[in-house]
């Protein structure tokens, strides 16, 4: 069993600004909490590419989500598979263009932690959606 997370948030930028922000892997760190991403390929970014975020306080208090990126179609989707010690499963974002101007963005994650058992799946989802909701969200803002 998994966490099935789905996000969905309209945004006023072009679809092609949108998927910059998204693919920006460092600024994910300053979106989720106590968490640094460090991308360990060279660039471009592409399929095979691999980044590592890293959430916990000190360095021996935490965890490594190494991610590899597997569908890389930009400006639309890009699919991720974590392969962590500790979390495993996927995730996977689309973004489309509205009528009117602006983005679509579906954000899709199954998410599995090791050692949790699956009756805590609803927890997992409820967290998730609030993390990543709140990630997505802090990506898509300005910045300024």
């Amino acid at each position: 069993m998994a966490a099935d997370i789905r996000i969905v948030r309209e945004t006023p930028l072009a679809p092609a600004e949108a998927w910059r922000r998204l693919t920006d892997w460092e600024r994910h760190g300053e979106v989720v909490p106590l968490t640094r991403v460090t991308v360990t390929t060279p660039p471009p970014v592409a399929a095979g590419t691999v980044f590592v975020a890293r959430t916990g306080v000190g360095r021996r208090i935490g965890f490594d989500d190494p991610m590899e990126i597997v569908a890389w179609q930009p400006p639309r989707r890009c699919r991720l598979l974590k392969r962590g010690r500790l979390v495993i499963g996927w995730a996977e974002f689309e973004v489309r263009p509205l009528g009117g101007g602006g983005s679509r963005v579906e954000w899709r994650e199954e998410l599995r932690v090791r050692g949790v058992p699956a009756v805590a799946d609803p927890v997992l989802a409820v967290l998730g959606r609030w993390m990543f909701g709140r990630a997505v969200n802090g990506l898509l803002r300005d910045r300024s």
